[in-house]
């Protein structure tokens, strides 16, 4: 019964006025006891002159409390804040108190308005005392009766650090009114914390945490809260834990919490992308400013992964205008909405085909564009081994389109987005963007627009990175599917490779192609593993990894630099310049012409063309293969299936 009642009358917050009605009762009966106090729980004390005196107390402690207003915290939330709000209030209370009944004597205003200064003193304790014990009684009663009437504790939590990130993620898992959980202990390698006690919570050191203890305290999940701590740390503490029945979750930057405050929302499950070996790398310059201001800028494929991330960050800059391409409409309207809703209105969504000169003449004639960042490609690896031509077409003359419009209308600086793919390339995806990055070079050398290249390994959430897949595959119960246990990638995160490609146009002086260094590369099969382990889950018996096999042009690993190729420092250590070795740019770009051109009419000669260009891409688990070990091209139609299974025959 006590409890219904609790819970339907204090469902929602208990309003500030009557918040203060409470105070001045408060405040009231503390003047009436101190007087009582005074004199030794006795009526010896004038009656007549207390009636006086009482009123005009009440009302000097209402002009404090509006003044300074501690009456409007919420109850059940109080906290330290609160506490110092009333004892402000009540020293302005007795500070004006004081104030009156000085001057009173001298003016002799009010009659029996003269308050011992003893009076004022006991009061004041009485008053802070009762207003703060008054919100923490409320504030228990509210937690212990209707809290936990609905939301019994279903899980024990450990917190990993017990510093100032580890406390306030105390607080908030503590206020939150849907909190379902309970901290049952703090983790941290500080020796002069463990064995102590934070709010009531004991400090274990690190050594606690194995199953058996885990099992003991019945602890559901592991929440990390440790600013800035070491990514490689991070990764060797919580591979500790995987194996272990518990959720992994971890508290965002301080930088990201909601104006300054932690929310439980924003406490999520550790991702695998909290897990790479490298620290994020930031690039701040203010090149990037002063290249944007006042200009129009181009950006292709601006609704995919990178390119609508390179768009986002374009946005914050002073340009003049900036003008976004892209094929894909469902794509690019959602990006135009995002945009809007962020306040963002200089910008020009066009649906629009880099394949199509026409169309691309006219978009650069009519906004003469100063800079281009040109990230229009197709680039899954499977589909264009077998679809040659539209690779072709989009990544080597789409390119050469926007590269040829470029020059004809002045561009200041043409930036590509590369791959690693395109490093010693065994497949045509890979080498249609070493063929790009020939032909910019080309250019290059002929014309005044600066053109740059970035070449990165594979980013993170990205349009059909594995990460997203695997997650898919999690969902749906698995198994994930891994291509060879031993494969492995080097990876970036959408930021990363957006901000890459923004510094490049800043530094950049044409002719370069820059890198990063990505840290060590990560094995695929491991990282499917920890993928199903921080979902909760086990591996094998839960969900299963099944090895599938190479795909056609598959490497097992990436490279971030050619044969013959060699790289030069710049003034951030981990952005470097390749080298690229000379090129005979007369001949390589009119053979790239020629690919062009035989491609326009479904050649399949085109792919043996193409390894012409670049000699160093050799086909691999491709039917592609059987062109390396030839040396006559081979009459095909098209690269599919059936027409190379054809050619066996």
């Amino acid at each position: 019964m006590i409890n219904h009642y609790l819970n339907n009358s204090i469902k929602s917050y208990v309003s500030k006025w009557i918040v203060l009605l409470i105070d001045l009762i408060t405040v009231s009966f503390a003047f009436i006891l101190a007087y009582f106090i005074l004199f030794n729980l006795t009526m010896n004390f004038d009656l007549e002159m207390l009636l006086v005196q009482l009123p005009i107390v009440v009302f000097i402690s209402l002009c404090s409390f509006l003044i300074i207003g501690s009456y409007k915290g919420v109850v059940r939330h109080t906290g330290v804040r609160d506490v110092y709000n009333i004892f402000n209030a009540i020293c302005l209370l007795s500070i004006i108190t004081i104030s009156l009944v000085v001057l009173n004597r001298k003016l002799n205003i009010i009659d029996g308005f003269t308050v011992p200064l003893t009076i004022i003193i006991i009061h004041s304790l009485l008053s802070f005392i009762g207003l703060t014990a008054s919100r923490y009684v409320f504030k228990a009663i509210y937690s212990n009766l209707v809290l936990n009437t609905h939301n019994r504790v279903s899980k024990n939590v450990i917190i990993y650090g017990a510093g100032e990130s580890g406390i306030l993620t105390h607080i908030a898992l503590s206020n939150n009114s849907k909190s379902r959980v309970k901290v049952v202990g703090y983790v941290d390698r500080d020796e002069q914390k463990i064995g102590k006690h934070i709010n009531g919570v004991k400090v274990y050191s690190g050594d606690v945490l194995n199953e058996s203890f885990l099992l003991k305290k019945d602890i559901s999940e592991v929440i990390f809260s440790i600013q800035n701590i070491d990514h490689k740390k991070l990764r060797v503490l919580v591979e500790s834990l995987v194996d272990y029945p518990v959720l992994v979750k971890i508290v965002p930057p301080v930088e990201d919490w909601i104006n300054g405050e932690l929310k439980m929302s924003q406490i999520k499950q550790i991702q695998i992308e909290d897990l790479l070996d490298r620290a994020t790398i930031n690039i701040q310059n203010s090149k990037i400013s002063g290249e944007l201001k006042d200009k129009v800028v181009i950006v292709t494929g601006g609704a995919g992964s990178i390119g609508s991330e390179i768009v986002r960050q374009i946005c914050t800059y002073d340009y003049k205008s900036l003008i976004v391409i892209d094929q894909a409409e469902s794509a690019l309207y959602d990006l135009q909405q995002e945009l809007k809703q962020n306040g963002f209105h200089n910008f020009v969504p066009i649906v629009g085909d880099i394949r199509d000169k026409n169309r691309m003449n006219t978009i650069f004639q009519e906004y003469k564009p100063n800079l281009v960042f040109h990230a229009a490609a197709y680039k899954h690896v499977p589909l264009m081994e077998y679809n040659s031509y539209e690779a072709i077409k989009i990544n080597v003359a789409g390119t050469k389109v926007i590269c040829d419009l470029s020059v004809r209308y002045n561009v200041d600086k043409f930036v590509f987005v590369s791959t690693d793919k395109a490093v010693n390339p065994t497949n045509v995806m890979g080498a249609t963007k070493r063929i790009a990055e020939m032909y910019i070079s080309c250019m290059q050398q002929q014309n005044k627009t600066k053109f740059i290249t970035t070449r990165f390994g594979n980013v993170l959430g990205s349009n059909g990175s594995v990460i997203p897949l695997f997650k898919k595959q999690i969902e749906k119960g698995g198994p994930l599917t891994v291509t060879h246990k031993d494969v492995t990638r080097f990876f970036m995160t959408i930021p990363e490779a957006s901000q890459l490609v923004l510094e490049a146009g800043s530094m950049g002086d044409g002719g370069e192609i820059f890198i990063f260094d990505m840290g060590e590369s990560v094995k695929i099969f491991d990282l499917a593993k920890n993928m199903i382990k921080l979902s909760g889950l086990k591996y094998p018996e839960d969900i299963d990894i099944k090895v599938t096999g190479l795909r056609p042009g598959e490497k097992l690993y990436e490279e971030l630099l050619a044969n013959g190729e060699n790289i030069l420092p710049t003034y951030h250590k981990k952005i470097m310049i390749s080298k690229v070795r000379e090129l005979d740019y007369v001949t390589i770009r009119s053979t790239i012409d020629q690919l062009c051109v035989t491609n326009m009419f479904f050649n399949a000669d085109t792919v043996k063309l193409m390894k012409e260009i670049v000699p160093e891409y050799i086909s691999n688990n491709s039917d592609l293969c059987k062109l390396d070990n030839k040396s006559v091209g081979v009459e095909e139609k098209s690269i599919t299936p059936s027409t190379v299974d054809a050619l066996d025959s």
